[in-house]
């Protein structure tokens, strides 16, 4: 039976509707700050803060794997308002009121809300001038064995969040502890050093605080809770994106060596309903089928438009679908891509993401959990933070060989771009359709040079042109779709509606919108 994560949703408290700016902190919770009374209290408003993970990923594939060289909108020739919206995305020219962005930008401030009222209320407080999170004495009746794990929990899922915001926004508002809604319209964005300022601190302390029980000895009712394993391949992540490859070195070591996590034999399985949460999986956000609205909608999201009970009960709605240039990225010998891409119909473009599918009974309401972070990412950072060295290629051929692949040698890893092409390669195609890819591509630019973001997704355009893009209604020019990634581009906008509704400050929007 799956744990209370899967299980309790939030709390009224934390499902107050928004106002016209981001509300982050309910004008109807006077007592907010009196809520909690003991540890119980605290662990059924963190079970909220999980469940409430659920909300921003009904939107993050449409900012990250849209927008990659990794999947598409299926119905090219579609012109109703909803295909236009996705392809919008994918041709890098949405609007500044598209409803992706801002839904995604208001679901993860909710939850960044949710864990300031938790730490607001344990006492533990993030300064910004000194940029270290410390814990002082509470009120509420918890040990302090107990505080600290929750509130690494609390910190980890904060830093979660806003490294989302800040690798798809830029600088964002930095609200760090309850704020009423009058006080948040005086809030304005911060610089992104001071964002991942916060991200870095909380993590930091998440670390010091979490659980490091090895994954074998793991109670059965804590597998899907952070814990420090988590939160240090998270921080590692960080120092990589930041260019910091020394920092993130030693925090991989320690989980390749003591976490106890690993590979699993058969790729297929580490997403399987019947193995979740198994030693590969270091973070998830979970799901629970059963008509509980627990459910995952993805399968039935993802799986093939009109394809009725063949692929998945109660049909799909063709979104994100593969690129036929993804696809042809495989090695033959590669297992992943039997596992990951599967075909429907006659149709060229006919593919879709069969890792993320799994038989549903209900429309849906799917099994499937969302992994986050896996101990594949882990090898596959260290790898990338050493660089071209024999040491990296082995980490590589550790997930090459699962996947059944020739192990890469010095002897055709001649220079560092031919690595950097190995890994990016090797990225792709094992966290294919997991939100990773256009993150990746994001750092690529600073950590491996010879990948750039824009050239590579202007290469998929052209790819993806002639069974793709040139069957759009009116379709642009190559030569102009391709023009439509920029830089600039590579950051959303703000959403309208956060700069219209301020009464009080200017916002700035990102350049190029």
């Amino acid at each position: 039976m799956k744990n209370i994560i899967k299980l309790l949703l939030l709390t009224p408290i934390f499902f107050a509707s928004c106002q016209k700016n981001i509300d982050l902190y309910p004008q109807s919770n006077i007592t907010t700050e009196n809520f909690y009374k003991n540890a119980g209290d605290i662990q059924i408003a963190l079970n909220g803060c999980y469940n409430a993970l659920r909300a921003p990923l009904l939107e993050e594939w449409k900012l990250t794997e849209l927008r990659s060289d990794n999947t598409i909108m299926y119905s090219s020739a579609s012109k109703s308002a909803p295909n236009r919206d996705l392809s919008d995305l994918d041709l890098f020219i949405p609007s500044t009121s598209h409803s992706a962005i801002y839904n995604y930008w208001i679901a993860n401030y909710f939850n960044i809300r949710n864990v300031n009222v938790i730490l607001n209320s344990l006492n533990v407080n993030y300064s910004a001038e000194t940029g270290v999170v410390t814990s002082d004495a509470t009120d509420v009746d918890i040990t302090d064995a107990q505080k600290k794990i929750a509130t690494s929990e609390a910190t980890f899922i904060r830093a979660y969040h806003y490294f989302n915001l800040v690798r798809l926004y830029g600088g964002v508002m930095l609200i760090h502890e309850p704020v009423d809604p009058f006080e948040a319209l005086t809030i304005n964005r911060s610089s992104t050093d001071d964002i991942y300022k916060l991200i870095i601190a909380d993590l930091q302390y998440s670390i010091a605080n979490g659980s490091t029980t090895k994954y074998a000895s793991i109670p059965t009712t804590n597998l899907g809770k952070v814990n420090a394993w988590a939160a240090k391949a998270l921080l590692a992540k960080v120092y990589l994106t930041l260019n910091r490859k020394t920092d993130a070195i030693p925090l991989l070591n320690d989980i390749i060596a003591n976490s106890g996590y690993g590979l699993v034999a058969n790729y297929a399985d580490v997403f399987a309903i019947n193995n979740e949460m198994n030693k590969e999986v270091m973070f998830a956000v979970r799901y629970k089928a059963g008509g509980i609205a627990q459910g995952s909608p993805f399968p039935n999201l993802f799986a093939p438009e009109l394809s009725g009970t063949a692929v998945i009960n109660g049909d799909g709605s063709g979104f994100n679908a593969p690129c036929l240039e993804l696809s042809n990225t495989y090695n033959a010998l590669d297992l992943r891509k039997a596992a990951s891409v599967a075909t429907y119909g006659t149709a060229l473009n006919n593919l879709y993401p069969k890792k993320m599918i799994a038989p549903v009974s209900l429309k849906g309401d799917g099994e499937n959990d969302w992994v986050v972070i896996r101990y594949a990412d882990v090898l596959l950072m260290l790898a990338e933070a050493q660089g071209n060295t024999a040491a990296s290629l082995t980490l590589i051929n550790l997930t090459r060989a699962r996947a059944g692949l020739p192990a890469l040698t010095s002897a055709t890893v001649t220079t560092n771009a031919i690595f950097e092409k190995e890994l990016a390669t090797e990225r792709r195609l094992e966290f294919t359709f997991e939100n990773i890819r256009w993150f990746d591509l994001l750092r690529y630019n600073t950590t491996m040079p010879s990948i750039n973001a824009v050239t590579t997704i202007q290469g998929n355009f052209s790819a993806m042109w002639t069974t793709h893009y040139s069957k759009y209604p009116s379709p642009p020019s190559l030569a102009t779709i391709q023009g439509y990634v920029t830089a600039e581009k590579l950051l959303l906008p703000i959403p309208q509606r956060e700069i219209d509704n301020n009464t009080k400050i200017k916002i700035q929007q990102n350049a190029g919108y």
